[in-house]
């Protein structure tokens, strides 16, 4: 399946105020999309959409709570009243908590549970409702939480692990039904966006993500990518991929990484801002975190997962050179030397 050139569609992208949701919003734009914007923080989705008028393009500010189904209807009703319709939807919207599972208020984890997962389930459900008559895509962002499990996070693991299994299915019965609707599951490893700042935290310290850390953009593009050119999965990052294919080998080794890993997602700081945007927006406005160390430029392994037939041609072609260097370091025939010798 194939969709339209993305200059040509019309992309809905929910938790656009911040993080990865803005970075593709902003990407999107830059490319000629036209973007309806969604999130909680109304003020910063005005400021977005002046942003992208400015620039010449196209954008609309629904905000919206993705944990209500009735405003997430609304976005779509908007955007066919606005546009004619939507090509794309992006269920982006997300946030975290950190902190033992027994510390955790019953509170807090229903309301993460209401916007990481009840937020994709309704936004996938709302949209397919427009994109089984029209054609397009759904993406829907996961994480290597999908796959893995991250003591202190663990509220938000089960929520990306619902997700996934909520993705699976609901792309099976498109299937079945043969609707012409293409359905992905980006899955980032640590991006460096405000995630860790805006989280509920009940640690001693400011939370941060384990590394290694990647650029939002990374995700942006392979999300863009994706409603041009379908994938099942996509995960970014290299090193997730890494971790997740641990685990598979050695279940029982990850899980005594326990330690380590509770350790890597605290920053040697107190706590700023305990209570986040959990409950209400908050801090909104910025793609990029305050994630200390070194953040990665690009991700090489996801790139040749969305180039796959260019990144073989690539192999191929280093693998013809490095015979060729072989045959020339042992003039060998075939090589430069072998044929200097030969005429």
């Amino acid at each position: 399946m194939k969709h339209k050139a993305l200059r040509d569609q019309v992309v809905v992208i929910t938790g656009a105020s911040s993080g990865i949701g803005l970075a593709t919003a902003r990407m999107a734009a830059e490319r000629g999309a036209t973007v309806v914007l969604a999130a909680r923080s109304a003020d910063v989705l005005a400021t977005v959409q002046a942003e992208i008028e400015a620039a010449g393009g196209r954008a609309l500010a629904v905000p919206c709570d993705v944990g209500d189904r009735a405003d997430v209807q609304a976005v779509a009703d908007r955007a066919i009243a606005a546009f004619g319709g939507f090509d794309t939807w992006v269920n982006v919207a997300g946030l975290t908590i950190y902190g033992p599972l027994r510390e955790v208020s019953d509170a807090d984890n229903a309301r993460l549970i209401q916007t990481n997962l009840w937020g994709t389930v309704f936004g996938s459900l709302v949209a397919v409702e427009h994109l089984r008559r029209r054609g397009g895509a759904l993406i829907n962002l996961g994480s290597v939480a999908s796959d893995l499990a991250f003591p202190f996070q663990g509220m938000y693991v089960a929520s990306k692990h619902a997700v996934k299994g909520f993705t699976d299915a609901l792309r099976m019965e498109l299937l079945a039904e043969d609707a012409p609707v293409s359905v992905t599951l980006v899955k980032p490893t640590s991006i460096d966006t405000p995630l860790p700042q805006r989280a509920r935290n009940y640690m001693d310290r400011e939370p941060m993500l384990p590394p290694p850390i990647y650029p939002p953009e990374e995700v942006a593009n392979a999300i863009l990518h994706a409603a041009v050119h379908p994938q099942r999965d996509i995960v970014v990052g290299g090193g997730g991929k890494l971790m997740v294919a641990g685990k598979e080998f050695a279940p029982g080794a990850y899980d005594l990484l326990a330690p380590a890993i509770i350790a890597m997602q605290k920053r040697g700081e107190d706590p700023r801002d305990p209570a986040g945007a959990l409950h209400a927006p908050k801090d909104a406005g910025e793609v990029r975190g305050t994630q200390p160390g070194y953040v990665m430029r690009t991700s090489a392994y996801t790139r040749a997962t969305l180039h796959p037939v260019a990144a073989t041609a690539g192999l191929i072609g280093l693998g013809l050179a490095a015979l060729t260097l072989a045959g020339v370091g042992t003039g060998k025939p075939g090589s430069s030397r072998g044929r200097g010798r030969s005429a």
